[in-house]
């Protein structure tokens, strides 16, 4: 059976090594059969979370705020497996994944938790210039904990300073393995 996949590419570069290990893991999730929808963050207009409490997870639209957060809340909502795609940024996420994961938020307040569990999936993509992803993944652990999600793992490609300096490496084939082995 196909799953319905959302992916948060929280890289401010369209055409980065981010972007880059995300496009071969759509190739490879949609040669399984699955269906993909993506998000490039950068390009939304996101605001913070304001720690209001005011969400509501069963609404249109969830959270108070009126912005771009409003075309992912459906998608996640409907999906089964959600991809983090990230640079590492002072050994972590991006600021443009982490806001809009924090304001993922709304779909566990009040009127029914639609985000934790609902055997959701998770897997993560990182590309970085240095190697030190220690940090980051033991944040993403905490999280695949916490929300109740199966973490599918992670390809972590260091040694990617510049546009283009992905290209022939070993984490593309893996990110391409990793979408396609979603089944």
């Amino acid at each position: 059976m196909s799953k319905r996949i959302v992916i948060l590419n929280g890289s401010p570069r369209k055409k980065g090594n981010t972007s880059t290990l995300v496009k071969a893991f759509i190739e490879g999730a949609e040669s399984a059969g699955n269906t993909v929808t993506k998000f490039f963050l950068n390009s939304m207009n996101i605001h913070g979370c304001k720690g209001c409490f005011g969400g509501h997870s069963s609404r249109e639209r969830p959270c108070v705020q009126n912005d771009d957060m409003s075309q992912i809340y459906p998608a996640v909502k409907e999906c089964d497996v959600i991809v983090l795609a990230t640079p590492l940024y002072y050994w972590n996420m991006s600021g443009q994944l982490r806001t809009a994961f924090d304001r993922l938020f709304a779909l566990e307040e009040n009127d029914g938790n639609l985000l934790r569990g609902h055997d959701r999936a998770c897997a993560l993509l990182m590309a970085a210039e240095g190697h030190g992803f220690e940090d980051v993944l033991t944040y993403y652990n905490h999280l695949m904990e916490h929300l109740r999600w199966k973490n599918l793992g992670h390809v972590l490609a260091g040694g990617n300073g510049d546009i283009g300096d992905i290209e022939g490496k070993p984490e593309i084939q893996k990110a391409y393995e990793l979408g396609k082995s979603i089944q």
